[in-house]
């Protein structure tokens, strides 16, 4: 997707461990897409706002990491934990090129 001649960067944030309490229907393996502002969510699937929250600051910065020094901290981030110390759910983040199938798109 491209917005003024720029392509919006798309970042997929996938369940990759789950080592404590996790009462939501996100399992390992289940992944959304945040794509600029959109927020990408399989249907029948929500996540834990609080957890959304807590990452929001950190998708601007991978959207720009290349144009970043090379020793710039987000160029070394590719996991993220809940912040619930009860939940202790490892996230994923990856900034993709792939499409985002109509099927993962849920506004």
């Amino acid at each position: 997707m491209k917005i003024q001649g720029k392509i919006m960067t798309r970042i997929k944030i996938t369940v990759e461990r789950i080592d404590g309490y996790w009462n939501l229907p996100m399992f390992i393996g289940d992944y959304f897409y945040v794509e600029g502002s959109k927020l990408y969510i399989p249907e029948g699937k929500y996540l834990c706002i609080c957890a959304l929250q807590s990452m929001m600051l950190v998708f601007p910065l991978l959207s720009v990491k290349d144009d970043l020094k090379d020793d710039h901290w987000i160029k070394t981030v590719k996991h993220f934990s809940c912040p619930d110390p009860k939940g202790k759910v490892i996230y994923r983040l990856e900034v993709v090129e792939e499409d985002i199938n109509d099927k993962d798109r849920s506004e």
